[in-house]
């Protein structure tokens, strides 16, 4: 590489970093935790909303319907409007589409608590679902925007992208704790001039652990509302909106000559990486309750709700398991970030290992094989532990390297809906709608398998090795990003 084409791709010298900027990190270290932490809920929370509102029961084929539209539905109108939030976020700025994608998830999280049917609940999800897709876009122009050097950007954005997965364990955690002091927080109730326009419907289960979970979702708008009045516009967008060399955006540039392949390839990749995610992983609660570990330790249980309230326990373990080698893999991802030359190796470095290991954890988890490692005070870490520990390190790693990439394979004019087509369509859209596919094959005859339980980890084995190996191909088409049209 030559003296000016090293210039380019490093950028401007390292800013030092001031009040405002920490907090720039500070906010979208927010927004990424709960994004996630928005999103991980919902395979906590379903189990035992579904049989609440109504009224069928685990492993049924209408359970299985409700699971399956849950996951699709959302994503598909999050990934929609999430499109038309990455344009508005070239149109009028980071900022204040960042500001309000967060209150929109915050507000209609809390609100969702409230369900007195499905349909109530899918419709606020739906909310929720867009300010998490909306919010992603922003974060990441914002952040790339605001530090121009590559080495201190590849830090910033991988980072801040790691409390993504700290979202993920606090969810797990919340969840957990909830499940043990449910009985004594107040009682969600409607409010009477709310429940007289549904027609009276009131909340059936006022202390459900869930509904304080999703509640726990409004806590990301309260630092929002300190923090905003502090915080400046991306300067690269606004130098160029004030000056009036701002281009328009528009869907259609992406599929110019020059950005036909980025746009096809990272759609494809990002769709991979969300199937493994989705497909896989957020199975992990109906495939838990079903292990041998879990049934045996609840056969004495005579009473559902408390049998109910160990599943789901066991299952917030095993997420809190998974986050934490999430979490591992986005640091590890920040280590790496900085001195990795291409783009494509650097992704290789997870897509690899984790296409191997993945299909073999949740085999074993369908076959119900596993041995108790070590102690953690009461807590007992299994071989499966390790597994789908092993199996959140190269998977979630994975979410941080589109965060670091999409903001630098497109012109700054086209930044936010760029990266929108490829995390909203290929993610949201396409990539969440696995969980859909995962729950429809598991009621096949095709999928081996005694119980519900054993049918979704072998379907979870053939989903994830199915993603993860396309992707892995997707990656060899994969272009370097050019430097020299990221501030056009």
């Amino acid at each position: 590489m030559s003296t000016t084409a090293q210039q380019a791709y490093e950028g401007p010298p390292p800013v030092k970093m001031n009040v405002t900027m920490w907090l720039i990190c500070i906010l979208a270290s927010i927004g990424f935790a709960f994004d996630i932490y928005e999103l991980l809920m919902l395979p906590l929370v379903l189990p035992p909303a579904i049989p609440e509102l109504t009224g069928h029961k685990p492993g049924t084929p209408e359970f299985l319907n409700w699971i399956g539209l849950m996951f699709f539905v959302p994503a598909f109108v999050g990934g929609f409007f999430g499109l038309i939030g990455g344009y508005l976020t070239d149109r009028f700025g980071r900022r204040t589409v960042l500001t309000y994608s967060i209150l929109l998830y915050a507000v209609s999280a809390f609100a969702a608590g409230y369900s007195t049917n499905m349909y109530m609940f899918l419709t606020l999800r739906c909310l929720t679902f867009i300010g998490v897709c909306v919010e992603f876009v922003a974060a990441v122009a914002w952040l790339a925007e605001i530090f121009p050097n590559r080495e201190q950007r590849e830090r910033v954005l991988g980072y801040t992208q790691a409390f993504s997965s700290i979202g993920g364990l606090l969810v797990a955690v919340v969840n957990g704790y909830i499940l043990g002091v449910a009985n004594d927080l107040p009682a969600i109730l409607l409010p009477d001039a709310i429940k007289d326009m549904f027609g009276g419907v009131q909340v059936q289960a006022p202390h459900a652990a869930w509904r304080y979970t999703l509640m726990s979702g409004l806590i990301p708008a309260i630092p929002l509302i300190i923090i905003r009045p502090f915080l400046p516009e991306s300067p690269l967008w606004l130098q160029k909106k004030t000056s009036g060399t701002l281009k328009r955006p528009s869907i259609a540039q992406l599929f110019s000559p020059q950005l036909c392949r980025t746009t096809v390839v990272t759609t494809i990749m990002f769709a991979c990486s969300y199937g493994a995610a989705f497909g896989a992983i957020q199975q992990l609660s109906q495939i838990v309750p079903g292990l041998p570990e879990t049934v045996a330790a609840t056969k004495e249980i005579k009473e559902i709700p408390k049998k109910k309230q160990y599943e789901q326990k066991a299952v917030s373990n095993y997420t809190k398991v998974q986050e934490v080698g999430g979490l591992a893999g986005r640091f590890a991802f920040a280590l790496l970030a900085a001195w990795a030359i291409s783009r494509a190796n650097l992704l290789r470095m997870f897509q690899f290992p984790g296409m191997i290991v993945l299909p073999i954890v949740f085999i074993a988890y369908a076959k119900g094989d596993n041995i108790k490692l070590f102690d953690i005070g009461d807590f007992h870490f299994t071989l499966l532990h390790l597994g789908i520990f092993v199996v959140g390190f190269f998977t979630v790693a994975q979410f941080s390297f589109w965060g670091n990439y999409l903001p630098m394979a497109y012109p700054l004019h086209l930044r936010g809906t760029g990266e929108s087509f490829a995390a909203n369509i290929g993610g949201r859209m396409i990539g969440t709608s696995f969980a859909l596919v995962s729950t429809t094959l598991a009621k096949t005859a095709i999928i081996p398998g005694a119980t519900p339980s054993e049918k979704m980890a072998y379907t979870a084995a053939l989903v994830g090795v199915f993603v993860y190996v396309v992707g892995f191909i997707a990656s060899f088409f994969l272009p370097e990003p050019d430097p020299r049209m990221q501030d056009e």
